[in-house]
């Protein structure tokens, strides 16, 4: 749980730096920049963040490893659900934050959890209980509430942004659950499973996706502008909470490391405040807040953690007694 937290934490303030190097005119410059800030800003997260994973993995000499896991079938499903997560959901994530800005991105993204614990439902023929499937519910409430009339002073396209946030919804709830299913096999490690996720991500964006845009001009100039080292800062925030984030997965579950995750969304806002100054509306939070708690609803088993809280009371009482 520890790690689901810190996930959720270090990912937020990757959410808000990332919106700092947004606002620079560097996104801003000529037109064919503003319509591909979201794919430039985001292969050069994904790029950087893949560099820090090969480092990472180098110094824990597991680079053989991943190469070995490429090898097998299960690495090509995390190749797979990295397609899904990262230029897909990533991007649409990177859209909204763009248009709606970080606190409503992370606030609508936040459903997430409860998608994919209903895909969990069906390909991996989880248990969904009656809180459930009323966290849904609660979800789906909240979402619509918070995104039924443009918010004030954001800096797009409300709808665009809307709909970014869906595409990330769609895109990293499928991959959790693809990533949960690779773990349960004991070929395949978190931290490789990782590696694999960036670096492929970074591979889609520069073979395919920027090529077919046009989009090497203004990637070009952004990696070389004053943007940049904030873009770096980002990436080193969203690698450690990616770490923290798979490891959550790998040791309890894509459902709770989702539910856990999730809660980035009321850390955007103190954080927000903080680096950006920016004032959240009352019924922005309490729509937030209401996410989050339905995402966790619709995610968590309760009789699982219920029982568990029993075992360790008892055995803190055996403790005690001894």
């Amino acid at each position: 749980m520890v790690y689901g937290i810190c996930a959720a934490l270090t990912w937020a303030l990757d959410t808000v730096i990332l919106s700092i190097a947004l606002a620079s005119s560097t996104f801003f410059s000529t037109e064919l920049a503003i319509a591909l800030a979201a794919f430039t800003s985001t292969f050069l997260h994904d790029a950087t963040s893949a560099v820090f994973m090969f480092i990472y993995m180098a110094l824990k000499r597991k680079l053989k490893v991943t190469w070995d896991l490429l090898k097998t079938r299960y690495g090509w499903w995390i190749v797979a659900a990295a397609v899904v997560g990262a230029p897909l959901g990533m991007t649409g994530y990177v859209l909204a934050i763009n248009n709606i800005g970080a606190a409503y991105t992370a606030a609508i993204s936040a459903f997430f959890p409860a998608y994919g614990a209903l895909l969990a439902h069906f390909a991996l023929k989880e248990e969904m209980r009656w809180y459930n499937w009323l966290g849904l519910a609660i979800c789906l409430v909240g979402v619509v509430a918070l995104s039924w009339e443009p918010a004030p002073d954001i800096p797009g396209d409300w709808f665009v942004g809307l709909a970014g946030a869906f595409v990330c919804v769609f895109g990293w709830g499928t991959e959790a659950v693809i990533i949960a299913w690779g773990l349960r096999t004991a070929e395949v490690d978190d931290e490789n499973a990782l590696q694999i996720r960036q670096t492929t991500s970074a591979v889609v964006y520069a073979c395919v996706l920027l090529p077919i845009l046009g989009g090497w001009a203004p990637t070009l100039d952004a990696a070389f502008s004053d943007a940049m080292p904030v873009v770096m800062a980002a990436a080193v925030a969203g690698t450690v909470s990616y770490l923290f984030y798979y490891k959550a997965i790998a040791q309890i579950g894509a459902a709770k490391a989702m539910a856990l995750n999730i809660t980035y969304c009321a850390w955007a806002i103190p954080f927000s405040l903080v680096l950006l100054g920016s004032i959240p509306q009352v019924m922005g939070i309490v729509w937030a807040v209401a996410i989050i708690i339905g995402a966790i609803m619709a995610a968590t088993n309760v009789r699982e953690l219920l029982t568990r809280s029993h075992e360790v009371e008892g055995a803190v009482r055996e403790l005690e007694e001894h």
